[in-house]
């Protein structure tokens, strides 16, 4: 990435109202949880956001919408196809291609859809005790138009306890998504 479009991205994301809150994760393998995801727009926020440091974060993508012309940009921009039939192998993959990279940064919205769901996924939870990730509870909150990586969120042995915590951590930020009623966190 060069210099010249990782400034064009911070001007951008500044243009469209959006305050940076701190900067990149810093670990070579790390994993930064996308929260509240309740549009296609978090996508365009995110890459801009973390393009404007001259990074790219990996973000997974159901595989439908890689038809050309928009598949080979969307892989450019670092997006994954993913086939979302099959969960298991989906991770399996993710975790793979993790440990065949030295460095590997990886978005994912725990809540594994637009839709607003109450109970969370827990494949992030596996990909970084699989792959020795770390994982960041980053948002972007339309409401205040403030983006970022967040804080480490440590885990434990116990995906299901760590993502309830998670999500009472997100609640207590008290986020909007863009589409209004589209994110619940219990």
């Amino acid at each position: 990435m060069t210099k010249g479009w990782s400034k064009f991205c911070g001007w951008a994301l500044r243009k469209m109202g959006w305050t940076s809150v701190g900067g990149p994760m810093t670990e070579k393998k790390a994993i930064v949880l996308g929260v509240p995801h309740t549009s296609t727009g978090d996508f365009l926020v995110s890459y801009l956001f973390y393009a404007q440091f001259g990074k790219k974060a990996r973000i997974m993508i159901k595989k439908e919408f890689f038809f050309f012309p928009l598949g080979p940009v969307l892989r450019a921009l670092g997006a994954i196809p993913v086939d979302r039939g099959s969960a298991a192998a989906m991770v399996k993959g993710l975790i793979a291609e993790m440990d065949r990279t030295d460095e590997f940064h990886l978005a994912m919205a725990p809540e594994g859809t637009r839709k607003p769901v109450a109970r969370w996924k827990t494949g992030y939870h596996l990909i970084a005790r699989e792959t020795g990730a770390t994982v960041y509870a980053g948002y972007f909150d339309w409401g205040r138009k403030r983006i970022s990586c967040g804080e480490r969120f440590p885990l434990t042995n116990d995906a299901r306890a760590d993502t309830e915590r998670l999500q009472r951590h997100y609640e207590a930020m008290g986020l909007e998504g863009k589409n209004k009623g589209g994110f619940i966190t219990h």
